[in-house]
């Protein structure tokens, strides 16, 4: 089979299409024939080396982290799929390879893709989808007719997280550009600001939660207009301590963490607010509610125009890291 894949970390953005044996599923694994792969930015920060401290990978690493398809094979103890049924997953993180003709995937990374959905249009959804749910759920621990403000909502996150949001019965709050206005609005957002036009920090406070998917940059506006006892949530700026803490990590990758974090905790904790970190995870049963959600409410994640193959995983790759796109960027496999 065919699989895109790194040699090493590196800066550029290189990588080959190389033939690999079909793996073998284990007892818990399924076989995946992949249909459709999403190319996030997460892609650049693995080829990289970005993100080593959290997760460092063994050479040669097929890339790839999100994908829908169909089960081609089943491991012993796997009642829950069958061959021949339509799946998408967040892979594991320790064991990532979308990109890839066929992938083997523990059967609790995997859920039924929504009823109705095309292959391509499924696999934009788990990643951001899953991101949403955890962000809400585990870190924020929302509740309902409480407020929620999600800055730079206008890419697939948004499109996902805030119907997601509504469905938990939040009041939300999304920055964006002028073009996802109208359709945000559509999904459920209670009030739109438009970056160019307003600054939410002049116009906003006493939010509840904070979701931020800018980074550092943004930290201080962000944390300006929570509440006291408000928790902001970063999808990009640091992790900190209780980030290494939910996680299980080694002592030492945990000082590394509460060292990177240190900054930004003390901050909110001198304002009396909280400051948490997501990196999404796998999680079957949680991507089936996502999965309810996104039926429920025909959630349909903006693809950009510019389907690609395989063999031109290098164009998709770079586009993801320089070019303006128009939703979420695909590879189609077969």
């Amino acid at each position: 089979m065919k699989a895109a894949q790194i040699k090493k970390y590196s800066k550029e953005i290189k990588v080959s299409v190389n033939e690999v044996l079909i793996p073998e599923p284990n007892d818990n694994e399924v076989l995946l024939k992949v249909m459709a792969a999403a190319v996030n930015p997460l892609e650049i920060l693995q080829l990289t080396g970005s993100v080593r401290l959290i997760q460092d990978y063994k050479m040669p690493l097929t890339l790839g982290n999100e994908c829908s398809g169909t089960v081609e094979k089943v491991g012993n103890n796997v009642k829950d799929f069958h061959v021949g049924d339509w799946v998408y997953t967040r892979l594991p993180i320790k064991k990532i390879g979308a990109f890839a003709e066929y992938v083997t995937v523990d059967h609790e990374a995997l859920a039924k893709m929504p009823s109705g959905y095309e292959f391509t249009t499924a696999a934009a959804i788990p990643l951001a989808g899953l991101t949403a749910y955890q962000g809400l759920v585990e870190e924020l621990e929302v509740k309902p007719g409480k407020t929620l403000l999600i800055t730079g909502a206008s890419g697939s996150f948004g499109q996902i997280a805030v119907p997601i949001a509504k469905s938990m019965e939040l009041r939300v709050i999304v920055t964006g550009n002028e073009r996802s206005k109208e359709k945000l609005i559509k999904m459920g957002a209670d009030q739109y600001i438009d970056y160019k036009k307003e600054n939410y920090w002049e116009v906003l406070s006493d939010i509840d939660y904070v979701i931020d998917t800018l980074g550092a940059k943004e930290f201080e506006h962000e944390l300006s207009v929570l509440k006291k006892g408000g928790r902001l949530l970063s999808l990009r700026t640091a992790p900190n301590r209780m980030f290494a803490k939910r996680n299980g990590f080694s002592c030492l990758k945990s000082l590394l963490f509460t060292l990177a974090g240190s900054k930004f905790d003390s901050t909110a904790r001198k304002q009396g607010k909280e400051y948490r970190f997501l990196f999404v995870r796998s999680d079957g049963e949680q991507l089936k509610q996502v999965t309810e959600i996104v039926e429920k409410y025909q959630i349909m994640p903006d693809i950009d125009p510019r389907i690609f193959s395989l063999s031109q995983i290098n164009e998709a790759l770079e586009l993801m890291a320089n070019g303006k796109l128009n939703g979420k960027i695909i590879i189609q496999m077969q």
